[in-house]
C-alpha cells in the first residue's frame, strides 16, 4: 500500500475572501464594524503569564457566562470559536449509522466536518422563500443541525418551529446554531427552551455581536449531561484549547452589557435603513434578523455586482451555487460604509 492512498481526503470549507489592500469596505465575512468593549481594550495582559498554560477550564469565562445566562457552569462548553464547537459537537453527538439532517441552503462548513467525520448527511431543502419547513424533517435522524437566523438566507425560524422540532425529534441531538441570534427580536432565542429538551445544544459565537472575531472564542450551552460528554471529548483532544488573553478579554466583553446592546442597536438601525434603502434600488432583500443581509437584483445579476463592488473596493459574498447564484450577502457595516454601498449602486444605474 502506498502512504498517499492512507490519507484523508476532503473537500475543505471555503471561508470568505481577506483582501489586504488598504482603504476597502469589508462585508463579505459578517464581522462587526465597531471595535470591541472598551473594557476589552483597556484590559492588559501580563506578558509573564503568557510562558504558563491557560486555564483548562476557561473558568473565569465560563463564570461569567454562567452568571450572563443564568444557567449552571456544568451546562456550557467553550471553545476557539463556535466553529471549533460546532466540530466538537459533530464528532461528539454524530455517531449513530442515521443521517444527520441540516438546510440545503445553511452554513457550508456542516457538510464540512460531516465529511471529515465520516457522518452520513440528509440535507432537506429550504422551500421556496428560503424558509425551513419543520414537516420536512419527519422521520428518524441521527441529528439535526441550523443556524437560527440562517446563514446566508438570514431568515429567523419562530422559536414555536424550534420548540415544535424539539418535540418531534427526543430520538437525537439538536443543535441550534444562535451565531447571528443577538441581532434578531428578543425572545427568539432557544436558551428558553433547555429546561424543557435535555437533547437541545446551542451555540454561540463571539465573532458577531461581541466584535471578537481576531480572538476566537465561542460556546454552547445545553445539559450537564451534553457538555460533559463534549469536555470528555476534548480533553481527549486538545486540553488546552482557549489562549489566556482571550479568557480575560472574553470576560471582560461579557461584563460590558451597556456597550453590548448599544452596538447591536446600532447595527440593526443601520440594517432596516439599509434595507429600505437597497428596495428603492430594485433589489429583493430577505427580511433579516442577523448583522447582513441577503439580496438580488430584479435586473442586474448578481455576480457582475459583486465583480463591480470588489473594482470598486467594496467586498460582498456571493456563492456561486444553485439556488442562490443571484444573490449577494451583504455585511451591515458602519453608516458610512454602507451610504458608500448605495453611492456604487446608484453610480451603476440600478
Amino acid at each position: 500500500m502506498n502512504w498517499k492512498d492512507c490519507v484523508r481526503k476532503v473537500t475543505p470549507y471555503t471561508p470568505g475572501e481577506q483582501p489586504k489592500k488598504d482603504g476597502i469596505i469589508k462585508l463579505n465575512t459578517n464581522e462587526n464594524p465597531y471595535p470591541p468593549s472598551p473594557k476589552v481594550l483597556s484590559e492588559d495582559v501580563e506578558m509573564k503569564d503568557l510562558r504558563k498554560y491557560p486555564d483548562p477550564t476557561i473558568g473565569d469565562l465560563v463564570r461569567s457566562l454562567s452568571e450572563y445566562h443564568g444557567v449552571k457552569a456544568e451546562q456550557i462548553f467553550v471553545g476557539v470559536g463556535s466553529d471549533d464547537v460546532l466540530g466538537m459537537a459533530f464528532l461528539t453527538f454524530f455517531n449513530s449509522e442515521l443521517p444527520i439532517a441540516f438546510p440545503d441552503i445553511s452554513y457550508s462548513f456542516y457538510p464540512v466536518w460531516a465529511e471529515l467525520f465520516r457522518i452520513p448527511v440528509e440535507t432537506v431543502p429550504l422551500d421556496e422563500d428560503f424558509r425551513i419547513r419543520i414537516a420536512d424533517y419527519e422521520g428518524e435522524k441521527g441529528g439535526i443541525v441550523f443556524p437560527n437566523p440562517n446563514a446566508p438566507t438570514a431568515r429567523l425560524l419562530p422559536l414555536s418551529d424550534v420548540e415544535a422540532l424539539l418535540k418531534a425529534h427526543p430520538e437525537c441531538i439538536v443543535i441550534v446554531d444562535e451565531a447571528y441570534i443577538d441581532f434578531a427580536p428578543e425572545g427568539s432565542s432557544a436558551l428558553s427552551l433547555l429546561d424543557s429538551f435535555p437533547n437541545l445544544l446551542v451555540v454561540r459565537t463571539f465573532s458577531k455581536s461581541r466584535s471578537m472575531a481576531g480572538m476566537r472564542i465561542g460556546y454552547a450551552i445545553g445539559s450537564p449531561e451534553l457538555i460533559g460528554a463534549m469536555q470528555a471529548v476534548k480533553y481527549s483532544y486538545n486540553s488546552y484549547t482557549l489562549n489566556r488573553p482571550s479568557i480575560i478579554w472574553g470576560t471582560r466583553s461579557v461584563e460590558d452589557e451597556a456597550y453590548f446592546r448599544e452596538t447591536i442597536g446600532k447595527i440593526t438601525a443601520t440594517r432596516e435603513r439599509f434595507t429600505k434603502a437597497a428596495e428603492e434600488y430594485h433589489f429583493h432583500v430577505i427580511p433579516s434578523s442577523a448583522n447582513f443581509v441577503f439580496a438580488s437584483h430584479e435586473n442586474v445579476p448578481a455576480k457582475v455586482i459583486f465583480e463591480t463592488a470588489r473594482e470598486a473596493g467594496i467586498y460582498f459574498r456571493y456563492f456561486d451555487q444553485p439556488r442562490i447564484s443571484d444573490y449577494l450577502r451583504i455585511t451591515i457595516g458602519t453608516d458610512e460604509e454602507m451610504d458608500k454601498v448605495l453611492e456604487l449602486f446608484r453610480k451603476m444605474g440600478l
